[in-house]
């Protein structure tokens, strides 16, 4: 059974949204909205990752998540909270605040997970996001990154986390087709461990969509808030193949997808 995580970022910069839910307030609102329309997780996140962005101060990025955790822990019902964050000092005070669950794109914080007794999301990126989509290279995308997330589960196993994911990392730092790849055989993926995958508003699903528009040689590109369609199927898709959790922005309409496929 397929679980939908929804985002909320808290940040002034982030590739979907821009800094709409920048402000703790607007995110909680916006966290509670994703709740009643049907999301199983809500992740937090106080830092963009996009491509091209930079890290920010710890003391910032624990302003930005903290408030927001606290104010939903234990008031959304069965609904859990993940932190999205590389830092441990982070991951360690939204776990006191309320989440149980620490989403990490650097697969660094196993240590940390299995010491707050959480789940872990093990994510492959290639560098850092400042310069991960400068030219993504790979000999077989699909084994490289199947061989870096075995090697978490096993560091994870070895320290003692007793929940983990593995997420192949869709557009950090990978093509278009790199991405494909991932999605198509995400088998691979689920043979290691549960998958979390996020492919909501991703630029590969804009450019799928210019191609099924017809204006690719026009706009390569659809922007972000023009991707619905495309980020709903991909999910679709990805619970067909079998992953566990779709992370989106688009909370009902992927809910209601995901079932038909479930059901």
């Amino acid at each position: 059974m397929t679980r939908v995580m929804g985002v909320v970022n808290v940040t002034p910069d982030s590739f979907s949204e821009g800094g709409a839910f920048g402000d703790p307030a607007a995110a909680i609102a916006h966290a509670r909205r994703l709740v009643a329309e049907g999301a199983d997780l809500i992740d937090v996140g106080g830092e963009s990752t996009r491509p091209g962005s930079e890290p920010v101060p710890e003391q910032v990025e624990l302003d930005r998540v903290v408030p927001v955790i606290e104010a939903l822990a234990g008031t959304i019902g069965g609904t859990e909270i993940s932190v999205d964050t590389t830092k441990p000092a982070v991951a360690i005070a939204a776990v006191a605040a309320g989440a149980t669950v620490i989403n990490d794109v650097s697969a660094s914080l196993e240590a940390v997970a299995a010491d707050q007794g959480v789940g872990w999301v093990a994510m492959h990126s290639l560098g850092p996001s400042a310069t991960m989509q400068d030219d993504p290279r790979y000999d077989d995308v699909v084994e490289e990154i199947a061989s870096f997330l075995e090697d978490a589960v096993a560091r994870g196993r070895s320290t003692g986390v007793e929940r983990m994911w593995v997420d192949p990392g869709i557009g950090f730092g990978k093509t278009t087709v790199h991405n494909l790849e991932l999605v198509a055989n995400l088998d691979r993926f689920t043979a290691i461990a549960p998958v979390l995958i996020g492919v909501s508003r991703k630029r590969f699903v804009g450019e799928l969509h210019a191609v099924s528009d017809g204006i690719a040689g026009e706009t390569p590109v659809t922007p972000a808030d023009d991707r619905y369609e495309g980020s709903v199927a991909m999910a679709t898709w990805s619970a067909h193949l079998g992953a566990d959790i779709v992370r989106v922005h688009d909370v009902r309409g992927t809910v209601h997808a995901v079932r038909v496929v479930n059901s």
